[in-house]
């Protein structure tokens, strides 16, 4: 709940901040052909949101984030816009919830109890292709590279590939393929800053597994969040 709210304030900011129309720009400085097309890249921390009882994180779980925007202004002074990209995203989630394959290939999934069982890494990962969408506001001219941004969107994932990593006792356990992974994936993003350096935040509106990730006969239903920086690349 705390990062729905936090999200829609900064939604309700943007919004806010996008209204104010800058009259000081004159006609003179509006290149009609001018537009933000970048390259972007991001480092994030991985969270998992809506975890079950007993799952929880450990160590660094984090993502990386490339691809290229491509801008379309919206008004005459050419500062909103909207961005529609193209990139691929590999992520891992450092956690306790082991994930084995029995000769048959069906999946289960159980909470490490550390009593009984010691690891030293488990972890399972993500590499997606992604699609956001961004509603882009911002103070920069045709002249001007180094301005303050906020945008705010929507992005699509689909994931093609995955795995998991189970390093312990009583052996190690490596998936190639996780298959209750949901292959669609998409979510809520924002980032906002100035010049190259960007905060960015990106919450998943649906669950990482599908219905059949189960633990005790539960749905996982668990879903990502991801907090880090972004950066722009003209």
């Amino acid at each position: 709940m705390k990062y729905n709210i936090v999200f829609l304030c900064l939604v309700f900011f943007s919004s806010f901040i996008s209204a104010q129309d800058l009259s000081t720009l004159e006609t003179k400085d509006i290149d009609s052909l001018y537009k933000e097309d970048q390259f972007y890249f991001g480092l994030t921390y991985n969270l998992i949101g809506k975890k079950p009882s007993g799952l929880s994180q450990s160590g660094f779980s984090g993502g990386f984030h490339f691809g290229y925007t491509k801008d379309m202004p919206i008004n005459k002074r050419r500062n909103k816009a909207i961005g529609i990209g193209l990139g691929v995203s590999l992520n891992s989630f450092n956690q306790n919830i082991q994930i084995t394959k029995d000769p048959n290939g069906v999946e289960s999934f159980q909470l490490i109890n550390q009593d009984e069982i010691s690891f030293t890494k488990n972890k399972f990962s993500t590499y997606m292709v992604e699609m956001p969408i961004e509603y882009r506001w911002r103070t920069s001219t045709a002249e001007n590279y180094k301005f303050w941004r906020i945008y705010t969107g929507f992005k699509l994932s689909y994931v093609f590939a995955s795995s998991s990593k189970f390093e312990g006792t009583p052996q190690d356990v490596n998936l190639k393929t996780i298959d209750a992974i949901n292959n669609l994936q998409y979510g809520l993003t924002i980032g906002t800053g100035y010049n190259t350096w960007n905060f960015y935040l990106y919450y998943a509106l649906n669950p990482i597994f599908n219905d059949s990730a189960k633990i005790g006969g539960t749905v996982i239903e668990a879903n990502a969040i991801k907090v880090g920086l972004k950066f722009y690349i003209l």
